[in-house]
């Protein structure tokens, strides 16, 4: 049995055998280097800190080019630490899916150490404040979700135990970035040395999101006269503390079953997933596409690993803040909401499968080549068409990557202002492009109405995917059936003007009249849905 722990991988010519990549360089020597000087934490002890970051470090590793390796902390679920990187000596098997339908097995050992932020646990607890206050320390990255950096309820207020560690001050802190805070003040307060708190979380401008927390932090606890006001100079100073933005793009679904399958049949014994208490679903090894990007603002005031020689790409906030733009606004999330809207209509379940369909594949391209292109905030260092191309001929398509249209079609109120409202601004705001002719983003719009019917194109209800505004638009759209023919401009008016929804009114960039009328094509009968895209996607 193939054994993942420190005596499982001597077993070389086992794991070779059956096609496992091990690593190159010698794990103790390197272990041993990084707990004593350490250079890189990460906060997130997920699958796309496993399956990215990690790897791209191994590879330098393999390399030659650098001799230490990550530490990691988790902050939210305990139990991995517990239960999956402490019993396999933290390692991890890293597997990728590739297109064609072949994949590439390889141990991660470029983690050395794993903790909890855990105030409580006394051990580890000074073990971070230790690795704070290294000299050697370059770089304090997390994947803690966008979620981690917030410090308010849902009703603008501070959370409990956040005004909790404003009052008792960075002595025992509760919440995640109190925590952080209190070990940046460690760091402080042991030389005043220079780091990089690196946000890699998938969103947008998240190095201010870092930034806002732990300086609030910071002025809090002057405020209540906990630190002194040298640590609100120090978090404010980019040659001592930097907050550099990132953007960064790999698809790392849970452990997938016909995965752990595979593994078994080549005689893996660990490749059962736990469910820990807080219901993460979590397992030794994780499954990941092929495609990847990481670009992030080159402002390291105490230096960092060459990860340039590993494929990321550094370069200036501007330029990070393009390439996000271009993914969000262009070329990966607004053909993703489209497929996803039609997707459910159309009875799809799975998002590679939609590419198959006449239909839906044309839709996507239009949008994106037709419509999206044009328009890009081009980043230059990433092409924007090899982007769209990558994405519609290998990422959307992988079988491997088991995305339901159902689960991107959450919150979609939430993305129409970003995904799509962006370009509609970019075409009106620009000398040459025509507003007025966009067709098939509208289209996807009048998708988005018909979609709030609840109703699939054979006329069987659906449930419509979690969304804040739900209510409100069900409300609004109540009585439209599929089939009864009647002007739905009262009722439609109300959403397309939003522009809290869109960004715009519709009605003032001449779309709102094109949008109903779509609409009114997509309600028209059943069987209308696949009609429509047939009537407007063949004949353009």
């Amino acid at each position: 049995m193939l054994q993942l722990n420190n005596n499982g991988i001597l077993q070389k010519e086992e794991w070779e055998k059956e096609n496992f990549i091990l690593p190159k360089f010698e794990r103790q020597t390197v272990v041993k280097s990084t707990k004593e000087k350490p250079t890189w934490i990460h906060f997130g002890a997920g699958n796309i800190f496993r399956s990215f970051p990690a790897a791209l470090q191994q590879t330098l590793l393999n390399e030659g080019k650098i001799d230490k390796g990550i530490i990691v902390a988790e902050g939210y679920d305990y139990e991995i630490v517990e239960k999956i990187n402490r019993r396999h000596d933290d390692l991890s098997l890293m597997v990728i899916l590739k297109t064609n339908g072949t994949i590439e097995k390889t141990i991660i050992g470029s983690i050395v150490e794993s903790v909890t932020v855990d105030s409580d646990n006394k051990r580890d607890f000074e073990r971070l404040k230790e690795i704070f206050r290294s000299p050697s320390l370059q770089m304090v990255s997390f994947t803690i979700t966008e979620k981690g950096y917030s410090l308010i309820d849902k009703n603008g207020e501070f959370i409990p135990v956040v005004i909790e560690d404003f009052n008792d001050g960075p002595s025992k802190p509760k919440s995640y970035m109190g925590k952080l805070a209190a070990l940046c003040y460690e760091r402080y307060i042991s030389g005043k040395n220079p780091i990089a708190l690196v946000s890699m979380d998938n969103c947008s401008h998240n190095g201010v999101k870092l930034y806002d927390a732990v300086s609030t932090f910071a002025k809090q606890w002057v405020d209540n006269e906990n630190v002194d006001i040298g640590f609100v100079n120090y978090i404010n100073d980019k040659n001592s503390v930097s907050f550099p933005w990132s953007m960064i793009d790999k698809i790392t679904p849970r452990p997938d079953d016909s995965v752990k399958n595979m593994l078994i049949k080549s005689g893996f014994s660990d490749a059962e997933p736990i469910i820990t208490g807080k219901n993460t679903y979590v397992a030794s090894f994780t499954n990941a596409e092929e495609a990847e990007y990481l670009v992030i603002e080159d402002a390291f005031p105490n230096g960092r690993p060459q990860l340039e020689e590993a494929g990321v790409k550094f370069t200036d906030r501007l330029t990070v803040d393009r390439v996000e733009k271009m993914k969000v606004c262009t070329c990966l999330n607004p053909l993703h909401t489209a497929l996803a809207i039609f997707g459910c209509l159309l009875s799809y379940t799975e998002i590679y499968r939609e590419m198959e369909d006449l239909e839906l594949k044309a839709l996507v391209e239009k949008v994106g080549y037709v419509e999206g292109l044009p328009a890009v905030v081009d980043p230059k260092i990433i092409n924007p068409k090899d982007f769209i191309d990558e994405v519609l001929n290998k990422r959307i398509r992988n079988p491997f990557m088991p995305d339901t249209p159902q689960r991107i079609a959450t919150d979609t109120s939430q993305k129409m202002s970003i995904r799509f409202g962006e370009t509609i601004k970019a075409y009106r705001d620009h000398e040459e492009l025509k507003v007025g002719e966009l067709k098939f983003i509208p289209l996807v719009i009048a998708g988005w109405c018909r979609y709030l019917l609840g109703v699939d194109d054979d006329c069987n209800k659906f449930e419509i995917s979690s969304d804040p505004m739900l209510d409100t638009l069900k409300e609004q759209l109540k009585g439209i059936e599929v089939g009864k023919k009647r002007p739905f401009h009262e009722q439609l008016a109300p959403i397309l003007s939003n522009e809290k929804i869109f960004g715009v009114d519709l009605y003032k960039v001449s779309l709102g009249d094109k949008v109903e009328q779509y609409f009114e094509e997509l309600v028209d009968a059943k069987g209308a849905v696949r009609a429509t895209l047939k009537k407007h996607l063949h004949h353009s």
